[in-house]
């Protein structure tokens, strides 16, 4: 899988490589305590916190684990929030879709579904992967709806996968969407788009 920082656009949404050029739009975008409730990185809550998270990302994407995305409304030309590919796995042509998160006003809207999409599209028909796995909090039930009408398959349940900031034990709920399902999964999508 050749997997380099690209831009992937639709009708709603525009996937661009994260920079710190993001950082006070992401930060204004993620000022809100819920968002980061069930993610192991804290409480991103400040322009300062922001840079440092963007930072981190860019860390992970220079050791080739990650390529993070900047999610920009095309409406309105602004970051909205980020996602990223992560868990990349050349060898066994798999990866992950995770670190996902959007201001309020876009969560079960079309730039969530349609930024979802472009990311399985991409890895699918053009990186040539043959699953991509999507994980969440046990606790986090939006997160688990959303994978779920995807079409992502719900795998299984790590249980203490990860120690949050706050010392809380994780588990961890896994899904992935195949090669020979993506056909399906994505007319579905299509046809919510």
């Amino acid at each position: 899988m050749d997997i380099h920082p690209i831009i992937l656009t639709g009708r709603y949404v525009r996937l661009v490589p994260l920079s710190l050029d993001h950082t006070a739009e992401l930060a204004a975008a993620g000022n809100e305590p819920d968002i980061w409730r069930y993610m192991p990185y804290g409480n991103v809550d400040s322009p300062e916190k922001m840079r440092g998270w963007i930072e981190g990302r860019l860390r992970l994407q220079t050791k080739g684990t990650d390529l993070p995305f900047a999610i920009i409304h095309l409406a309105t030309g602004r970051a909205i929030g980020a996602t990223r590919y992560l868990t990349i796995d050349h060898p066994n042509r798999s990866l992950e879709i995770g670190g996902s998160w959007l201001h309020r006003d876009y969560r079960r809207s079309a730039a969530n579904t349609e930024s979802k999409y472009l990311l399985l599209r991409h890895a699918f028909e053009t990186l040539g992967a043959l699953r991509v796995q999507l994980r969440t909090d046990l606790r986090n039930e939006r997160s688990q709806q959303a994978i779920e009408r995807l079409g992502a398959a719900r795998e299984a349940v790590f249980r203490k996968y990860t120690i949050m900031p706050d010392g809380y034990q994780r588990s961890s709920v896994f899904y992935s969407i195949t090669d020979d399902e993506w056909p399906g999964v994505k007319a579905r999508l299509e046809e919510w788009l």
